[in-house]
């Protein structure tokens, strides 16, 4: 069998900032939402998020920032609520944020899932038998009480980012799903959830200290995979 082509992913950090330059791109309904937000951080984030999908999509489609239409026609039933896409483009995104930082994920002709994460020790005692298959549970409860934390958020990321690349969300059961532990590659090992298991290629990412991040790829074939850490939203190579 011939080897499959590598998918050409390029992911995309940058700081949550909020300024006039920002939000000049929303369109109405973004502003909307945008007005809705009360705390600085999540206006912050909301901002240099949909400033980097837009410059980002602009550049890949030679439309301006601007005027990027947006689809959220779901891939399996048709409804307004699916995976995000500019009609027409050949690239494919996702996106994500978490504390400071805003993610992006573009890939050539297949499908990204990318999830960012804060590592907080709230709570996980609690979400964990949530969102972990039994075998995870026994071994995140194996890990040092200090990594246990940052193990936690390593299943979540890599979980979260699968369920995005298939365009599911957290409508399907993360328990339903298991992933390599936080000492291995990342990696899909186990499917018992609703729908068909999909091709899936993944990998851990390099956010930086306080954080867990994981990228997914709907394909088959290998993912050649760049990182590039922006210094402002609207810097995008």
């Amino acid at each position: 069998m011939p080897e499959r082509a590598a998918v050409t992913c390029l992911v995309l950090w940058a700081p949550a900032l909020d300024r006039a330059g920002l939000r000049g791109l929303m369109s109405a309904e973004e502003r909307a939402r945008y007005e809705q937000f009360s705390e600085p951080s999540d206006r912050a984030r909301f901002a240099s998020a949909r400033a980097l999908v837009r410059t980002a999509m602009g550049r890949a489609t030679g439309v301006a920032p601007d005027l990027v239409p947006f689809d959220r026609r779901c891939r399996y039933c048709g409804g307004p609520h699916g995976k995000p896409r500019v009609p027409g483009a050949t690239t494919r995104f996702s996106l994500s944020h978490s504390g400071g930082l805003v993610v992006l994920a573009l890939a050539e002709g297949a499908e990204p899932g990318i999830d960012v994460e804060r590592i907080s020790a709230r709570q996980v005692g609690r979400l964990a038998p949530r969102v972990l298959s039994a075998g995870e549970l026994r071994d995140l409860e194996a890990v040092p009480p200090g990594e246990r934390s940052a193990a936690y958020h390593t299943y979540w990321t890599r979980k979260e980012a699968i369920l995005k690349a298939v365009g599911r969300g957290l409508s399907s059961s993360l328990r339903g799903i298991s992933v390599s532990g936080p000492d291995a590659p990342a990696e899909l090992t186990e499917w018992k959830a609703d729908f068909a298991p999909p091709d899936i290629a993944m990998s851990d990412l390099r956010p930086g200290p306080g954080y867990a991040a994981a990228l997914a790829v709907e394909t088959r074939g290998p993912v050649d995979l760049v990182e590039r850490h922006l210094v402002d939203p609207l810097d995008v190579p």
